[in-house]
């Protein structure tokens, strides 16, 4: 408090003193209220939503997605969740209220109620993105240290409706790293999707002149691809991950070798380090199938008699 009276006194600048508030536990702004647990809505700008009759024209749809979108960041897949309501928005749609309307304005409302608490970025280091695609939006989640910063997600783009699946992750990603390079710009990162061939797209040869752009884009953060089962718990699996397994622990020049190390724990190989002395194994997988079918050829009656009527040609 010192500090920032001092401020105000050096560059000469004035607060009202009936408009100060001092050593309170929480504080109201812009809708939201912040406390040393994070941030949540603020109940009182909610009731609004909570109250608000079913609309029954356009305008009333762009008014009430208007003011839960203000808190979408709080609401995991809001687009997906908005979706019927945003397409009775657009131009040349007949207004019909339908159940799938009525479905997505109620569990809006539901959603802003129990809306979570987010917590604010605690310095650097320990971000994580979890980043997923469908064929009607895209959505992804900032996490550090395990707990949620924000969601995030968008409807796709008429033109995005005909990427393929590849794409279509890979949008995800990008649009996660756009909206939150103020928090992911100059950190390591990780970031994980269901996709399990966007992982290898740092190397891959053949790119599109659009994955060539998003590749420049990709360049400029710190962040590793990581995949994970489309089925999995994002909260749980990001708080049981430790920081030995997490790769933005880990400096970039070991990260390959630790991924080595965990394809290996995958296939049931396992390694043991005993000190004082040190023990380096090197396990190469190959398939035994061209071995296999060489000795069969050798046993193959068939296959002799071709040998020999060739042998027979060429003399």
């Amino acid at each position: 408090m010192k500090v920032v009276l001092q401020t105000l006194r050096d560059y000469q600048l004035y607060a009202k003193f009936s408009k100060c508030e001092f050593w309170l536990n929480e504080v109201a702004f812009l809708g939201h209220i912040i406390s040393k647990d994070g941030i949540k809505v603020d109940p009182r700008k909610i009731e609004a939503i909570q109250q608000w009759p079913r609309p029954t024209s356009v305008t009333e749809i762009r008014s009430f997605l208007g003011l839960a979108g203000y808190y979408r960041r709080f609401i995991k897949d809001f687009s997906k969740i908005a979706a019927p309501l945003t397409k009775r928005t657009q131009k040349n749609v007949q207004f019909q209220w339908s159940d799938d309307c009525e479905e997505s304005f109620q569990k809006l409302k539901d959603c802003l109620t129990s809306a979570p608490v987010l917590v604010l970025p605690s310095g650097s280091g320990g971000f994580s993105v979890y980043c997923d695609a469908s064929r009607v939006g895209l959505g992804c989640v900032l996490m550090q240290h395990g707990h949620v910063i924000a969601y995030a997600s968008r409807q796709l783009k008429k033109h995005e409706q005909n990427y393929p699946t590849h794409d279509l992750e890979m949008a995800a990603v990008v649009f996660a790293l756009k909206i939150w390079r103020h928090h992911l710009y100059g950190e390591t990162c990780e970031i994980y999707t269901d996709h399990k061939s966007l992982k290898y797209i740092f190397q891959q040869k053949d790119l599109n002149l659009r994955q060539r752009r998003w590749m420049e884009l990709l360049k400029d953060y710190d962040c590793t691809i990581l995949y994970h089962p489309g089925k999995a718990n994002v909260v749980a699996d990001a708080l049981s991950r430790k920081s030995m397994g997490s790769l933005a622990h880990i400096a970039p020049i070991r990260r390959p070798l630790v991924e080595e190390i965990h394809e290996l724990e995958r296939s049931g190989v396992q390694l043991e380090i005993r000190e004082p002395q040190t023990f380096l194994a090197h396990v190469k997988a190959q398939s035994s199938l061209v071995e296999r079918i060489k000795t069969i050829q050798d046993r193959d009656s068939k296959l002799d008699k071709l040998k020999v009527d060739l042998k027979v040609v060429r003399m």
